[in-house]
């Protein structure tokens, strides 16, 4: 079941938070509670990628984006993603999630987040591929900035590693083979 509780929560904690430039980090703790775990008495992975939206969304909120996608009533994808999983995160750790929109090209947003222990080491890391949308399809970039009074922003240049998993997206099959 989706942490309706818990997203709330994060967005209550951070309402009076001060707004974020669109590349700023948003910052955030979090548990890893009974329900969150797998077999193994640890972090399920599929529990994290719901647990990376607890940061996704209060980000969004502080750039400015939750109220121009209201306003417009537009929505928002993952359209791809890619984590690694390097620590266990076992039940009642606290993890410290930092989330911020690394760039942004004309049609998608890429946004990293990571959680950290205690400790200083980072447990996880996704980089997520996201896509405003409407009634079209993919709202362009250009339309989302200027929705956002940013239109002067041009494409964010993008780190050389968020580039080379774009490159490594575009060749992998669609749809994939059967069989």
């Amino acid at each position: 079941m989706y942490p309706v509780i818990r997203m709330f929560w994060q967005l209550w904690q951070h309402r009076n938070s001060p707004p974020l430039p669109l590349t700023g980090t948003h910052v955030s703790q979090h548990y890893c509670l009974p329900w969150d775990i797998d077999l193994w008495r640890e972090l399920n992975n599929g529990r994290t990628l719901t647990l990376f939206d607890l940061g996704r969304i209060p980000l969004v909120t502080r750039v400015g984006l939750i109220g121009v996608l209201r306003r417009k009533r537009w929505g928002m994808a993952i359209a791809g993603a890619s984590v690694r999983y390097r620590r266990r995160v076992r039940m009642f750790d606290r993890v410290e999630m930092r989330s911020r929109l690394v760039g942004w090209d004309a049609r998608f947003i890429y946004i990293e987040q990571s959680m950290w222990s205690r400790d200083g080491q980072c447990a996880n890391h996704i980089l997520c591929r996201c896509a405003v949308t409407g009634r079209g399809g993919i709202v362009p970039l250009g339309e989302v900035l200027a929705a956002l009074g940013q239109a002067e922003l041009a494409a964010q240049p993008l780190p050389g590693w968020v580039h080379a998993w774009i490159a490594a997206e575009d060749v992998r099959p669609w749809p994939p083979m059967q069989g």
